[in-house]
């Protein structure tokens, strides 16, 4: 059994012959849906915003999490009984004879109280390399025991934060892509904000299908 925090996307590569989609082409299904943000969650966003801009060279990740990361979910509103926004909570699954675990930093799944079915992984650090492992090979992981729990029936979706910087993921099959950098300490933050806004669409409709 490997953890999460053990993997790279270069082990990841070769060990699963995964490809590395580039550019946005394979996220554009994603990232440009329209979704309102009413003058609230605009306001909201801002205030978010002036905290981040002030305390994110000074904040742990537990700090970033509590005062920033935690409350833009809470503003989008992943939270009901048929999918939940979950912190911590341990999944695990085996991927071609691989059996992989770990606790993402958060996810959105089926269940209310606890996770069933995981749709998007999230993983949050403070440097671009944690002593513990690679963010974006650590998410793409829990993506990937995701993906074989979902039956590969839908693209699962992640995200991870390095400091300020956001990047958007999706995996189909074989293939992912990691967008562009987003810097929520400007005018980023509305678009973050969004891209997770269609985030809870897509879940909505996976959920509605019954799968």
């Amino acid at each position: 059994m490997s953890r999460f925090q053990e993997w790279t996307l270069a082990k990841l590569d070769k060990r699963f012959g995964l490809d590395q989609v580039m550019g946005d082409s394979m996220l554009k299904s994603w990232l440009e849906i329209r979704a309102e943000i009413t003058d609230f969650e605009k306001t909201s966003l801002s205030h978010l915003q002036g905290l981040l801009i002030l305390n994110i060279d000074n904040w742990n990740e537990q700090e970033y999490a509590l005062h920033f990361i935690g409350p833009v979910f809470s503003l989008v509103n992943f939270s009901g009984k048929k999918f939940n926004a979950f912190a911590e909570r341990h999944i695990t699954g085996t991927v071609e004879g691989e059996t992989m675990s770990g606790n993402p930093d958060g996810m959105i799944a089926s269940g209310w109280r606890e996770p069933e079915i995981p749709y998007f992984c999230f993983q949050e650090y403070k440097r671009e390399k944690d002593p513990e492992g690679d963010p974006a090979g650590q998410c793409l992981a829990a993506m990937l025991v995701a993906q074989e729990l979902n039956e590969h029936t839908h693209p699962v979706y992640g995200c991870y934060t390095v400091g300020r910087n956001w990047f958007f993921m999706m995996l189909q099959e074989r293939e992912y892509a990691i967008s562009r950098v987003y810097p929520a300490t400007n005018d980023d933050v509305f678009d973050i904000f969004r891209i997770l806004k269609a985030l809870k669409q897509i879940i909505n409709n996976i959920v509605e299908r019954g799968k």
